[in-house]
């Protein structure tokens, strides 16, 4: 382990996990380097095998090298544990720091003792310029920007938190060994346990991510949607009080529910069509439905790429809603079958 700071406790601890990170992770280290705040910085290289922690070499960071890779969870919760300073941010390798992202987030704690954790927001300007990553990264910064600021969930890539609160409660759940829904987990328990998780829309960061359909399905169904589904269908189960409350956030709307009832409508209308041609029109009004329900995205995207990028937007935007809803029928079917299995064993022979 390396270290360049002086005796001096930081107001912040910045935790990065990075795995083989590559160009962006440079990007992300020279975003942290051009300013000096009140912050020191703990990367852990989770089973590298890139040579991309030698970088950290450069500029004096502290260094925690993991010999196997035990996904992003574990190497956050290892960053935590040897951080000196009582505040934590974590960020993600794929992630420049904005020079008033720490600030920000330092002074939000200091005019409120009763803040907990907060999360912030993906900025409107992100850094790989394919067509697919500037739609999924400015539709996350859309979500976040028009989301409530009292929040049920935390964020891995632009997320604070005190660190007694965060060691008090285990920090991430380990058994997500891939980049998953650990920081969405670690927020429901912190409202579990009724602390505070404030939205900062003005706390933000840039995603240098570069999405391609193959890596974007996997995260958005495998990575995402299917054990989110799994965590909600358990907290429902368990803690039914609890449920509605994270049921109604970020991307759990009533709209975006409504809208993925209208693609299967639409779906349905399409390929049932042929043998009955009057669901032609069924099709067309759930089209026009659609459009209109989330007209405010679509206006969106036309504000900030203009009309074509925005006309670009929409089969991807439906084909979200459409796995989204396929993620949900798979999930509770294996809830289902899971509690079904579970009751045979337990019942007498």
């Amino acid at each position: 382990m390396m270290e360049s700071y002086s005796e001096k406790k930081p107001a912040l601890s910045i935790v990065i996990p990075v795995h083989n990170g590559g160009e962006s992770f440079r990007k992300s280290l020279i975003s942290i380097s051009k300013w000096r705040a009140d912050a020191e910085v703990i990367i852990v290289a989770d089973g590298e095998s890139d040579g991309s922690w030698k970088l950290v070499e450069e500029y004096g960071f502290k260094l925690i090298l993991l010999p196997e890779c035990g996904g992003p969870a574990r190497a956050r919760n290892i960053g935590a544990r040897a951080a000196s300073a009582d505040l934590l941010f974590f960020t993600d390798a794929d992630v420049e720091i904005h020079p008033v992202t720490v600030p920000r987030i330092i002074y939000a704690f200091q005019e409120s003792s009763e803040l907990t954790a907060l999360i912030g927001s993906y900025d409107d300007s992100p850094g790989a310029e394919n067509f697919l990553s500037q739609y999924k990264n400015l539709f996350h910064h859309y979500t976040h920007q028009t989301s409530s600021e009292a929040a049920s969930t935390f964020w891995g890539a632009c997320g604070a938190i005190r660190k007694d609160v965060f060691l008090s409660l285990g920090g991430f759940t380990e058994s997500y060994q891939k980049p998953c829904i650990e920081d969405i987990e670690l927020g429901y328990r912190l409202r579990q346990a009724g602390h505070q998780i404030t939205l900062c829309k003005h706390v933000q960061v840039k995603h240098l991510k570069r999405w391609t359909p193959f890596t974007l399905l996997r995260a958005e169904v495998f990575y995402r949607a299917l054990p989110w589904i799994a965590l909600l269908l358990k907290i429902r189960q368990d803690q039914p009080q609890q449920y509605q409350r994270f049921a109604s956030d970020l991307n759990l709307q009533w709209s975006s529910r409504l809208s993925v009832v209208l693609i299967a409508g639409l779906c349905l209308s399409i390929l049932f069509s042929m043998q009955w041609p009057f669901l032609i029109g069924t099709a067309v009004l759930s089209a026009l439905l659609l459009l209109t329900l989330n007209w405010s995205v679509y206006r969106f995207f036309y504000r900030k790429r203009g009309f074509w990028f925005a006309l670009g937007v929409v089969p991807w935007h439906w084909l979200y809603y459409f796995y989204s809803g396929l993620a949900f029928i798979i999930g509770v079917g294996r809830h289902n079958l899971t509690r079904r299995r579970s009751a045979r064993q337990m019942s007498p022979t």
